[in-house]
């Protein structure tokens, strides 16, 4: 069976060093592939060696461990399945932005041995239930680039019009109507559709989409 890769993504050297350890004795199964100091090295990292789970650090250099998340989902290849993620911090109130980032469970600082072995726990947990034959959001997205590949953000398409835009939120796909958004907003290489309930970033440029939409 291929060992499991973990990347740690944590900019205070002794906070890594201690989860490191504290993973060795409790999973030391898993290898420990790498270890970021900020959030732009963790993003490097995370495509250098294709984890399976990423310990991030919500508030980091560079990128915080939300902005790392983002990322990682934008760009995440579709041929490779998206590594399982902790977010770890010494702030409570950020436990609820984890999970709206589908993260599989969060861990705060000072890092306990008991809380961490129940973080081990559902991560194994989850493993066992990825093993399962069908992965539901891979073949979600799958299906969805079949039947339009305008909504995967292929921009080789002409003819019609988009009316669905897919937005990949956290680890769950939203198609959104386009008569539900508000406007779109440029944000670098991507765009923020906002809609009245949210915001969701989509892989592409504004003049990229343009040519899609009805005048």
């Amino acid at each position: 069976m291929t060992k499991l890769r973990a990347l740690i993504a944590e900019d205070e050297n002794i906070l890594a060093i201690t989860l490191q350890k504290t993973l060795e004795r409790l999973w030391p199964e898993l290898d420990i592939c790498s270890i970021a100091e900020n959030g732009v090295e963790a993003v490097n990292q995370a495509f250098k060696y294709f984890p399976e789970i990423v310990f991030l650090d919500i508030k980091m250099p560079g990128k915080t461990g939300l902005e790392v998340a983002e990322e990682l989902t934008e760009e995440w290849p579709s041929d490779k399945p998206f590594p399982m993620i902790v977010f770890v911090t010494a702030y409570d109130e950020f436990a609820l932005q984890a999970f709206e980032h589908e993260a599989c469970d969060y861990v705060l600082k000072p890092i306990s041995d008991v809380r961490v072995a129940k973080t081990v726990q559902r991560l194994q947990n989850k493993i066992a239930d990825r093993s399962a034959p069908s992965n539901e959001l891979e073949k979600m997205i799958a299906q969805l680039s079949k039947l339009n590949p305008a909504l995967s953000g292929n921009t080789q398409v002409s003819g019609e019009r988009l009316s669905m835009i897919r937005a990949v939120v956290g680890n769950q796909i939203r198609m959104i109507p386009i008569e539900d958004v508000l406007y779109f907003e440029a944000t670098d290489k991507y765009i923020n559709v906002v809609t009245a309930d949210q915001g969701s970033l989509i892989r592409m440029s504004l003049r990229e989409l343009l040519p899609q939409l009805d005048p």
